[in-house]
C-alpha cells in the first residue's frame, strides 16, 4: 500500500523544499503593504491608495488559506519533537485565527470601499494595526520553528531518524 506514496527527500517532504514559507511571505507582504497604504491614504488624502490596499487584502485573504493548507501538510510531515510541539501548536492556532480575522477585515474593507471609497474610518486603521501586530507575532513563531527548532532542515531530520530527538 505504501508503495504508491511519494518518497520523502532529505527535508522530509515529497517535493524539493517547503512551500508554506513562500506563500506565507506573500501574505505577510500584502497585509503589511495594505496597512501602510491605508495609513498613508488616510493622512495624505491620496484615496487611490485605498484601492491598492483593498486589492492587497483581497489577494492576501485568498493566499492565507493556501499558506495554511501547505502549512498543515508540512507540519504533519515535520515529525515535531517534544520541545517544538507547543510553539508549532500555537503557530497553527494563530494561523487559523488570522485567516478568520483577515477574512473578516477584508469583508469590512469591501463594505467601506463600496460605501465610501475615498476614506476609511480611524477604527478600521486601529484594527489594521492590531492585525499587523498579530502578523508580527506569527512571523516570530514561524521564524522560531525554522531557525531555533530547525523544522524541515536536514540536520534535524537526520537527528530524528537516528532517535536523538524526541
Amino acid at each position: 500500500m505504501f508503495e504508491s506514496f511519494p518518497v520523502l527527500n532529505d527535508h522530509n517532504l515529497p517535493y524539493p523544499d517547503t512551500v508554506h514559507p513562500i506563500v506565507v511571505h506573500f501574505v505577510i507582504a500584502m497585509v503589511l503593504f495594505a496597512f501602510v497604504c491605508d495609513v498613508i491614504g488616510y493622512f495624505t488624502g491620496k484615496y487611490r491608495l485605498f484601492e491598492v490596499s483593498w486589492w492587497n487584502l483581497f489577494f492576501a485573504t485568498i493566499s492565507i488559506f493556501v499558506a495554511i493548507i501547505f502549512g498543515q501538510f508540512e507540519a504533519g510531515l515535520a515529525e515535531p519533537y517534544d520541545a517544538v510541539e507547543s510553539v508549532l501548536n500555537f503557530h497553527t492556532l494563530l494561523g487559523w485565527s488570522l485567516s478568520g480575522i483577515l477574512a473578516s477585515i477584508t469583508a469590512w474593507r469591501y463594505v467601506i470601499r463600496s460605501r465610501t471609497p475615498h476614506k476609511v474610518p480611524f477604527s478600521y486603521l486601529t484594527l489594521g494595526l492590531i492585525l499587523t501586530l498579530l502578523v508580527g507575532v506569527q512571523v516570530y513563531l514561524g521564524d522560531k520553528l525554522v531557525w531555533v527548532y530547525g523544522l524541515h532542515t536536514v540536520p534535524v531530520i537526520e537527528a530524528l531518524k537516528e532517535g536523538l530527538l524526541q
